[in-house]
């Protein structure tokens, strides 16, 4: 080894340092004196529950919000970021968790957004811009043409641009907010082939994830957030996953026992048989019992979304049958589906899933309408009615940071995920649908949403789980269908459902001329 100062060694002089950051809203004290380093280099974690105030610092960095009090410092030198160009300018590039795209530009548009540009006869050269671009969106694996416009493109993809956006600038630091959340293993693997690259050339990554087996295996040092306060940070034999989890919780999580197939009944609540829809969806077929969770698991873009959007009556499949309870059902909106007795979750809950302006109250009372009216002859909503059935679902789901009349915006992700699962709570469906129902929540919300999931099964309710993440499935799931390219291509269950199979049935589903 050499004796030179290895990029991330504690040798190195900090290239970004915060020093006793405070930061208040109103009455709500986000950060409380927070410091934390981050060499050359490094490739440094950053954990915490939601609302532990990771998020707020990264603005505090990004020039988002200042601080009340502390300071930040770039090469020893303290600095005021006033703005995120000014940000940029100091060598810091940033992948928030929500992305942001410009609709209606294209997606090498928005990659060079707010970056000099190439000209040639005083019109900007994209063709050459576009040549510079390409290898590197080669490298993180971009499918989509540059041309083309992001209108459309999946989360997977819209992530994959944004961080070819971040590579574009060559920044000294890369902050990532949960970059691997939509990722399949095979799209994860590419980025930290990606960022151990960025770290050989002494560029820095602050890495933010829930994700602890992916802090373990890139992050050197962790720092540990908990109610505003840096609780601790973990380097060397410290680093294990327990005392992550333990310092992220304050405390042990309790590990649920495998319920495998405790809760599922012998009676069908929806069958599925040889439905189809160009291209995404395939001759899929398969059982869901009452009482059962049964996990989709497969590859980012295997057709588990488009699956689940049929069984909901957004997309009608162009050939095969479904029967819910027996009978046949072919919904033709996601209003019939609801009325029939589906209820469904989107991977998307900011998006797709609430009205982050208004109240918790309202967005519990979403699917819930017809039980608060006066009567059918009389559709006016009763007060009372509205305010127990919001009172009984924050109280069961325990909904924590906000009042009922506050904006659901406000809360936590792990909270939001509650209000969007504790609607269908009370609307009691026969089938619910949970697309990606942990993704960019921490390890203890992801524990009391997966205790939530399990107590809906005990009552006789039918779950359909799908997840990208391998360690999920065999966690919560009684048992998990595998997709790839389409179709269902492996069933897991009992000890058989582990990490290991769901990858590698996954894989094993992909032809040589997909992967080519």
């Amino acid at each position: 080894m050499d004796d030179a100062p290895q990029p991330g060694t504690p040798t190195a002089s900090p290239l970004v340092s915060v020093k006793a950051i405070s930061k208040a809203f109103g009455g709500a004290q986000a950060l409380r004196e927070v410091s934390l380093s981050i060499l050359p280099g490094e490739v440094h974690g950053l954990v915490g529950a939601n609302g532990a105030g990771k998020s707020t610092l990264i603005r505090i960095v990004a020039g988002l919000t200042q601080p009340d009090s502390g300071d930040v410092v770039i090469d020893g030198r303290r600095v005021t970021i006033n703005s995120p160009h000014l940000a940029n300018e100091l060598g810091m590039s940033f992948i928030h968790q929500e992305l942001a795209f410009v609709p209606g530009m294209t997606v090498l548009e928005n990659i060079m957004l707010g970056l000099p540009k190439k000209t040639r006869f005083g019109v900007v050269d994209w063709p050459a811009i576009a040549r510079d671009v390409a290898p590197i969106a080669k490298r993180v694996g971009v499918r989509a043409p540059l041309s083309v416009n992001v209108n459309g493109l999946s989360t997977a993809e819209n992530w994959l641009i944004s961080i070819t956006r971040a590579l574009v600038r060559n920044a000294r630091l890369i902050v990532m907010d949960e970059p691997t959340a939509a990722l399949s293993t095979a799209e994860s693997e590419r980025l930290f082939g990606i960022i151990r690259e960025l770290s050989r050339s002494g560029v820095a990554v602050l890495y933010v994830s829930h994700r602890l087996d992916e802090i373990l295996e890139l992050c050197r040092r962790v720092t540990v957030l908990r109610d505003g306060r840096m609780v601790v940070e973990l380097t060397g034999p410290a680093l294990t996953r327990q005392a992550l989890v333990e310092a992220i919780v304050g405390g042990a999580v309790e590990s649920r026992p495998n319920h495998a197939g405790a809760c599922a009944l012998d009676e069908i609540a929806i069958s599925v048989r040889g439905v189809s829809r160009a291209p995404k969806v395939k001759n899929v077929s398969f059982d869901l019992k009452k009482g059962e969770v049964l996990g989709l698991g497969g590859l980012v873009g295997a057709g588990r979304s488009e699956l689940a959007r049929m069984l909901f009556g957004a997309d009608r499949p162009d050939t095969g049958e479904m029967r819910l309870e027996g009978k046949r059902f072919a919904p033709r909106s996601p209003s019939q589906a609801v009325k029939a007795g589906i209820g469904f979750v989107p991977e998307e809950r900011r998006a797709e899933g609430l009205i982050l302006s208004k109240s918790v109250g309202l967005n519990l009372c979403l699917a819930n309408l017809n039980s608060i009216i006066v009567s059918p002859m009389l559709p006016l909503i009763s007060g009372r009615r509205r305010d127990a059935l919001v009172s009984r679902t924050i109280q069961a789901l325990a909904i924590k940071g906000a009042s009922a009349d506050a904006p659901v915006g406000r809360l936590s992700g792990g909270n939001q995920q509650k209000v969007v699962i504790g609607r269908w709570l009370q609307a009691e469906p026969k089938v619910l649908i949970l697309d990606e129902p942990t993704r960019g929540v921490d390890v203890g919300a992801r524990a009391e949403i997966h205790k939530l999931i399990r107590g809906l099964a005990r009552q006789g309710m039918a779950v359909l789980v799908i997840s990208s993440d391998p360690e999920e499935l065999p966690d919560l799931c009684d048992r998990a269908l595998i997709m790839a390219e389409g179709r269902i291509v492996g069933e897991l269950a009992g000890g058989a459902l582990t990490r290991h199979a769901i990858i590698s049935a996954s894989y094993a589903g992909i032809t040589e001329q997909s992967v080519a």
